[in-house]
């Protein structure tokens, strides 16, 4: 089952298949990797109108510029390109014309960095030609939802269909969003629980340090992160923190169980997508859909479409960070990688949130979407926890000691978020401050910070 991919056409005999398909994802200590995705929101530099997909200065051209530069392959759906493959990476777009590298697994945060860094380059020769800039934040800081492109995908326009019945603010979430996330391995089952809950129960802070969404539609959004809390309102069914994360007895059938009523976005036949209507797994499973029979890559396809904070697939998937400029970037796989493969660091960190009651972690979230580093929960301040959470970072980085060029480990890469903490404030409140104050809410001055 290790070898199950999102084509692979096997039927499923039972649910043992699927839980063997997740398990899968296990893999020895020696053979972890990091992959990190990120996502940005492209503009005209001279318009600051968002870029749509057609026409000589679109996305669409901009993926034929990097295909003929760097010798990506183009991944096309019925004639247009949509995306970009090389060596393990991709570079994929969001349902609004967002551009996301869904890095390489790669062994070290040096590597990963310079991946970023080099994608980063590669993207701004390509795009100052068109006029195109691409910004380090969480939300499209100007335009709201009607001015927002829309992109030829059709596994998009079955979603702009679906999710807008299951929460109001589903298609922001789709067109106006954009976010930093990072992959992880786990050895074993025990292992991979321990980790999950922890990664779920420090996902709030984590998500404080890096909240840069405070200035939407043209104004300050009421949020630090308003991306953060569109999550909360896009689809309860497949969003959040499922509670059965920490009750005992979870383990890969628990959550294969669950994802079996989450209802499908669609099924793939021959390239084509076959909207599912709401269809959960489970009955597609019993019943199967206009005459078709549920493979294993239909499943694995599913897994990709829930979006709790934490996802787990055949790697686990941290979801909770806005985008952020560059140096917080590295700093993000380099924090999850500190928490996650060290054991002692995994520990602490768990126990940094274990008097948290069940509501007080629900809540969480909307919390801190609200107030970022200066949020609390209950009597405990987030920035202080922030603190704690860096410093066992930290420390597993030192213990794992990964070395580059010029360090004897990867804690250098959490500087940008020490600064950040010694600040006092996330992101999107140094973005809000000056918005309302030296920048005299000028669009013009906004994005010239916020381009990479």
């Amino acid at each position: 089952m290790s070898g199950a991919g999102s084509d692979d056409p096997r039927p499923v005999e039972s649910v043992r298949d699927l839980v063997a398909l997740v398990a899968g994802g296990e893999k020895p200590r020696a053979r972890w990797k990091v992959g990190t995705e990120h996502e940005k929101i492209g503009l005209y530099a001279d318009t600051l109108q968002r870029v749509p997909y057609d026409g000589p200065r679109g996305i669409g051209e901009v993926l034929r510029r990097i295909a003929a530069q760097d010798g990506w392959e183009p991944i096309d759906e019925d004639g247009r390109t949509i995306g970009l493959s090389k060596a393990g990476a991709s570079i994929s777009l969001e349902p609004g014309g967002q551009l996301e590298l869904s890095g390489a697994p790669l062994a070290t945060i040096h590597e990963t960095c310079h991946e970023f860094s080099s994608h980063l380059e590669l993207v701004r020769s390509v795009s100052e030609p068109l006029g195109i800039v691409w910004l380090s934040l969480g939300i499209d800081p100007i335009h709201g939802l009607a001015e927002a492109p829309r992109m030829p995908k059709a596994r998009y326009a079955i979603m702009r269909d679906y999710l807008p019945t299951r929460g109001e603010l589903a298609l922001d979430m789709m067109h106006l969003t954009a976010t930093v996330q990072a992959n992880y391995d786990w050895l074993d089952e025990p292992d991979m629980v321990t980790k999950l809950r922890m990664a779920f129960a420090v996902s709030p802070i984590v998500s404080a340090i890096f909240a840069n969404a405070s200035v939407a539609a043209g104004k300050a959004s009421g949020f630090v992160s308003r991306r953060l809390h569109i999550w909360r309102f896009t689809d309860p069914d497949r969003c959040g923190t499922p509670a059965f994360v920490f009750e005992p007895g979870f383990g890969y059938e628990r959550w294969v169980d669950w994802a079996l009523d989450v209802p499908m976005f669609f099924v793939v036949r021959d390239d084509r997508y076959l909207p599912a209507r709401g269809l959960p797994f489970r009955a597609f499973l019993e019943r199967g859909f206009e005459g078709h029979r549920a493979t294993l890559g239909d499943f694995d396809r599913h897994l990709t479409t829930l979006f709790p904070d934490v996802r787990l697939k055949r790697v686990i998937e941290v979801r909770g960070a806005d985008a952020v400029p560059s140096g917080l970037i590295c700093a993000l796989p380099a924090l999850w990688k500190g928490l996650l493969y060290d054991d002692d660091a995994c520990a602490a960190a768990a126990e940094l949130t274990a008097d948290w009651s069940r509501d007080e972690r629900e809540a969480a979230s909307e919390v801190v979407a609200r107030a970022g580093l200066g949020a609390r929960i209950g009597e405990r301040s987030i920035l202080e926890l922030a603190k704690r959470l860096v410093a066992i970072s930290a420390e597993g980085l030192r213990r794992i000691g990964a070395a580059g060029q010029l360090d004897l480990d990867e804690s250098g890469f959490l500087e940008p978020i020490r600064a950040q903490l010694a600040l006092g404030k996330s992101p999107g409140e140094v973005v809000l401050e000056r918005w309302e104050g030296a920048w005299d809410r000028s669009p013009e001055r906004l994005i010239e910070y916020a381009r990479y």
